[in-house]
């Protein structure tokens, strides 16, 4: 990670209304390859959708959009999900899933989402619990897709994959699918991205990478303070006392009573000695 990465992403994601997904999406990866040409990944795809777009006829309709775009990318162009490595961090950055044809359902629909954009598909991001989704509005209605595959997924089949994050064993008489199926911003995508990266690098005690996807986060969200705590963590690991110091005293601060709190706190005296040490 270098400084001119963190500005150039803050630069991207200022406005919430013109963030450009895929550029800053692709971004992400500078963390693990501070000299990765963000220009060639563009370029690439553009010439994918190029290719695309030359295939489609002038009065292509909608769902037969879709159903080129579909066939494009699943099947010519071999993308799918990585079943055999699934927890790979590489999954989630863009310039990989673009060599490998392999990723998760976010990085995916990111792929897809920005091909679809430029044949002018309106494919929009879910973040459906536990798998993220696509949707595109059509004139009969919604089509709901799983990024893994393409397939198109049925309100039976998407009631059945919500069920599990429902408290309730039976649905609940207000239940509404509609809430789980809202677009998802820019914004939230590249949260839920930086998030899933960020637990794989906390079970693999990789602090650095951690750090990283952390201050990624807090461009994001800069009053969230769980993401300042765990920056401290982070922080703390590396053996950065004075850093660390001033992200958790933040975060017992604004969090004085949270369960984590009291842990928290036990780090404070060895984190000031070592800060004495230093100075």
């Amino acid at each position: 990670m270098t400084i001119q990465s963190l500005e150039y992403f803050s630069t991207l994601v200022q406005q919430d209304d013109s963030i450009p997904l895929f550029e800053a999406a692709l971004a992400i990866a500078q963390d693990a390859e501070p000299n990765l040409d963000l220009a060639a990944s563009q370029a690439e795809v553009d010439t994918l959708a190029v290719k695309l777009k030359q295939r489609l006829p002038d009065d292509a309709s909608t769902l037969q959009k879709l159903r080129m775009l579909n066939h494009y990318f699943y099947n010519e162009l071999g993308f799918s999900g990585n079943v055999n490595d699934y927890y790979n961090p590489e999954n989630s950055y863009l310039h990989r899933v673009i060599d490998t044809r392999r990723g998760i359902p976010i990085s995916l629909a990111v792929l897809y989402m920005e091909l679809a954009q430029q044949i002018d598909l309106d494919v929009q991001g879910i973040s459906f619990p536990g798998h993220f989704l696509m949707k595109l509005s059509v004139q009969s209605g919604q089509v709901v897709l799983d990024p893994f595959n393409g397939a198109s997924l049925s309100r039976e089949e998407l009631e059945e994959r919500v069920e599990p994050y429902i408290m309730e064993q039976d649905f609940p008489d207000d239940f509404q699918l509609t809430a789980y199926l809202d677009a998802a911003s820019p914004r939230d995508i590249l949260v839920r991205m930086l998030r899933n990266l960020k637990t794989l690098f906390m079970q693999q005690e990789r602090w650095q990478r951690l750090l990283e996807v952390q201050e990624r986060l807090l461009i994001l969200l800069p009053h969230e303070i769980a993401e300042r705590r765990d920056r401290g963590i982070a922080y703390m690991n590396l053996e950065c006392p004075q850093a660390a110091l001033l992200d958790l005293e933040a975060y017992v601060k604004y969090r004085p009573y949270a369960m984590d709190t009291a842990e928290l706190r036990a780090h404070f005296p060895k984190l000031r000695d070592d800060i004495s040490r230093l100075n």
